[in-house]
């Protein structure tokens, strides 16, 4: 070896591996690409149908349906805006919980934007967030093929508009994956801390909580009662979002503990085992139904088609994942009301589609492709439908 090549070994510089947080980054970076190619063209699909329809595709997005409570609430806070029927039905805004409401409240304080565009940006980043939570729960779990096929698949359900309005299942289901990724990395502080962010994004962000509280009392009966504290911390922090909010409603209307179930109540949301989803399902056999709500009924027995499927072994997930699953099922099909947004309630449950990913990984590259491009087509068609043709609200 020369001078000058010793001279030039002894003053290279020696490469320090990467910072984790940046190599989780690097692996997830094609599953991130495809979700938010997929997505953005989407949000296209949305605009050339609104469009056509001689309608505003931004306000189709973040102006609709429940999105125009939350930001009502973020403007002017809780109680004003109620409606009341003939019949003597109060529906309150006390229903929707209060953690999107005072984001969008903290973007249009600090940026002079409007509360549609606030809602946009923060569904739009939640959306990118949970993602990228979803590809390192899965990596983590079962590889990176894995990982990204979830990812895709995710992006490409029928009813996935959702993750580009201005609405809450995006920002639930981005506490919920980096949350169970938390658990299952034995970051218990921060998976109580962010299932108890969840709790206070939507009402079955619960689920979350119960997944955190099932992994510890697991962990308990494991090690026969000797955990450490943090274990217990995490446990005790994360339901406290969800009924911390419950409580207040319950208080400000007079009865603690019922009251914000009396105040679901009126917008016809009770858990009645099923019976309601059953009576609606019954209708939708035997009478003709606008095109969202027998897509409805395909998905949520999809879902519950899947769920099965994700019990059985070898893949058979961990069990922070299939409590949390699992609770968001129950809610889905056991509560009444309505039924044409049962689909986005079972939009924040990933883990459902882990059978499918597996499956995908599994088949020939063209066949993953040809089932890609027709769930692709499926997803734009229908979600465009959802935004500006559909009669009834997402």
């Amino acid at each position: 070896m020369s001078a000058d090549t010793a001279e030039g070994a002894a003053v290279r510089p020696t490469r320090t591996p990467a910072p984790r947080a940046v190599r989780a980054l690097r692996r997830a970076a094609p599953a991130l690409g495809l979700f938010a190619a997929v997505r953005l063209t989407g949000v296209l699909a949305v605009a050339l149908g609104s469009w056509y329809a001689g309608e505003n595709p931004f306000a189709r997005l973040g102006d609709s349906w429940d999105s125009r409570w939350y930001t009502g609430i973020a403007t002017h806070g809780y109680g004003h805006r109620t409606l009341t029927y003939p019949d003597g039905t109060v529906q309150s805004d006390l229903a929707f919980f209060p953690l999107y409401p005072a984001l969008i409240k903290a973007v249009t304080t600090v940026v002079p934007v409007s509360g549609t565009a606030a809602g946009l940006f923060l569904s739009w980043t939640a959306a990118a967030a949970a993602a990228c939570g979803i590809h390192l729960t899965a990596d983590r779990l079962y590889g990176r093929r894995t990982a990204t096929a979830l990812v895709v698949l995710w992006g490409l359900l029928p009813h996935s508009v959702v993750l580009t309005m201005a609405y809450t299942e995006p920002v639930l289901t981005a506490f919920a994956a980096w949350s169970l990724y938390a658990v299952l990395s034995g970051r218990w502080l921060w998976a109580g801390a962010l299932a108890a962010l969840a709790g206070l994004a939507r009402p079955n962000g619960i689920a979350v909580a119960a997944a955190v509280g099932a992994a510890a009392a697991y962990e308990l009966w494991k090690h026969r009662g000797h955990i450490p504290g943090r274990i217990w911390a995490g446990a005790a922090v994360a339901p406290l979002g969800w009924a911390g909010f419950v409580l207040w409603v319950g208080i400000a209307k007079g009865d603690p503990l019922g009251g914000y179930f009396a105040v679901q109540d009126g917008w016809g949301s009770r858990f009645d085992f099923g019976a309601g989803a059953l009576r609606f399902t019954k209708h939708l056999l035997l009478e003709a139904e606008v095109l969202s709500f027998p897509v409805v009924l395909v998905i949520v027995a999809a879902a519950l088609v899947l769920f099965a499927l994700l019990l059985l072994p070898p893949d058979r997930p961990p069990l922070p994942l299939l409590v949390y699953t699992g609770v968001l099922v129950l809610i889905t099909v056991g509560g009444s009301g309505f039924f044409e947004s049962k689909a986005r309630f079972l939009l924040p449950a990933f883990p459902l589609l882990l059978p499918l990913a597996h499956a995908m990984t599994k088949a020939r590259p063209r066949a993953a492709i040809v089932v890609t491009a027709a769930l692709a087509g499926l997803s734009l068609s229908y979600g465009t439908y959802l935004v500006t043709i559909a009669p009834v609200p997402l």
